[in-house]
């Protein structure tokens, strides 16, 4: 297997990813809720519950998923399962186990996919989230496998490496599909990661053209391969069509810090940046509060600034959750490197539509140069260099204590 490149872990979760006590599911339709498997013990029962039990049919768990801290939820749209409800003929139970929350953007577009999966009725689907790097990733897959024994597990293991994959060890039944700087691990472990540069690169190449101060920032979470190769490919892009281009980078050594990123922003703003890379939530209210543009990260991001966001770096899952469903299904899951699933030769990378709407204005000529550049990558004519080094000059913060 090769070496692991572990995503680093943050010194101190930030407030919003405070441990919780218990895990709750929120059964409604467009809440977070979700079914489990009736072979679980999916609430904490008393002793008198036990015993009524053995009488009784189980009654439908309404309070919880079963895994004890962090809080846990899952979606149900309406047509769903409900929760303690078995899966219907055909569908598969899937769980998500997210080290951030699901308003970080990394683990959310995983979260979206499987979510959209669901509402297409091929699967069941909860998950739990800010479960973080202080040792209880290993505590709660091993829950989950146990009580809720999903057919595959999605999540990020960036930062609990060995953690996982000591747990997919001793449940080869399950499938683990991890984001992971490491390789598969027979028999269940996949692994992915997100390949965006392409679409970063573009997003450059438009940064390039629209800046008029010469200089871009980029505030991104840790100097890590994944991070490293997209700032990287963004600042080519811009270079490509503006060689006078000079980028300030900022690593905020934090995955999820909204006021860090709009600090390390406005600092990039003060140095005379004034188009800005969003590669951390949090960059897009400073380029909105100083009437400049941006650049969205993970997920179409315009309607955080519909005056200010020029196009975002996406992420699609849907191909990687969908190939795994399906083999999954049919009975033929490996464990495999997904990576292929991320790029944008099989739509699991895009450009967001480009916004011409900003403040400003964007000029059709730099559009169409785009538009080329983005049709010669797809088909193999134009290869964008990965390169994972931390870029030149670039301020790593330092973690919070």
């Amino acid at each position: 297997m090769p070496a692991m490149r572990a995503r680093p872990v943050p010194a101190a979760r930030t407030a919003a990813a405070n441990t919780r006590d218990d895990m709750t599911v929120i059964n409604s339709s467009n809440a977070r809720s979700g079914p489990s498997r009736p072979r679980l013990a999916a609430v904490s029962l008393t002793v008198v519950a036990l015993l009524l039990a053995a009488c009784q049919p189980t009654a439908p768990a309404t309070s919880s998923a079963g895994v004890s801290s962090p809080s846990v939820a899952g979606s149900a749209p309406a047509g769903s399962a409900p929760a303690g409800s078995p899966a219907a003929e055909g569908q598969l139970s899937v769980f998500g186990a997210f080290a951030t929350e699901i308003e970080e953007p990394w683990d959310g577009v995983i979260h979206a996919a499987l979510t959209k999966e669901q509402e297409a009725g091929r699967i069941t689907y909860e998950f739990t989230d800010a479960i973080g790097y202080a040792g209880d990733m290993e505590r709660v897959l091993t829950e989950i496998a146990e009580r809720n024994q999903p057919d595959i597990i999605f999540g990020d293991a960036f930062g609990n490496e060995e953690a996982v994959r000591r747990v997919a060890a001793l449940y080869p039944d399950i499938a683990f599909v991890f984001g992971s700087g490491g390789g598969p691990a027979e028999p269940n472990v996949s692994v992915f990661d997100n390949w965006i540069h392409e679409p970063a690169y573009l997003a450059g190449m438009l940064s390039g053209g629209l800046t008029k101060s010469n200089v871009i920032g980029v505030v991104g979470g840790y100097p890590v391969p994944e991070v490293n190769r997209i700032t990287n490919a963004y600042i080519a892009g811009a270079q490509k069509v503006n060689p006078d281009v000079e980028a300030k980078v900022t690593f905020l050594s934090s995955w999820f810090n909204p006021a860090a990123a709009k600090e390390a922003a406005l600092a990039h703003i003060d140095a005379g940046a004034d188009v800005l890379y969003a590669e951390r939530f949090g960059v897009i209210e400073a380029a909105a509060e100083s009437d400049l543009l941006a650049v969205g990260n993970m997920s179409d991001q315009q309607d955080l600034a519909p005056e200010n966001v020029i196009t975002s770096v996406t992420w699609n899952m849907k191909p990687t959750v969908e190939y795994v469903i399906d083999q999954v299904m049919a009975g033929a899951y490996t464990a495999q490197d997904l990576k292929d699933f991320s790029m944008m030769a099989k739509g699991g990378a895009e450009l967001a539509e480009i916004n011409a709407d900003v403040a400003g204005g964007i000029p059709e000529e730099l559009v169409t140069q785009v538009e080329e550049a983005e049709a010669q990558i797809r088909s193999g004519a134009l290869r964008v260099d990965i390169n994972e080094a931390q870029p030149a000059g670039a301020v790593v913060n330092e973690p919070e204590s």
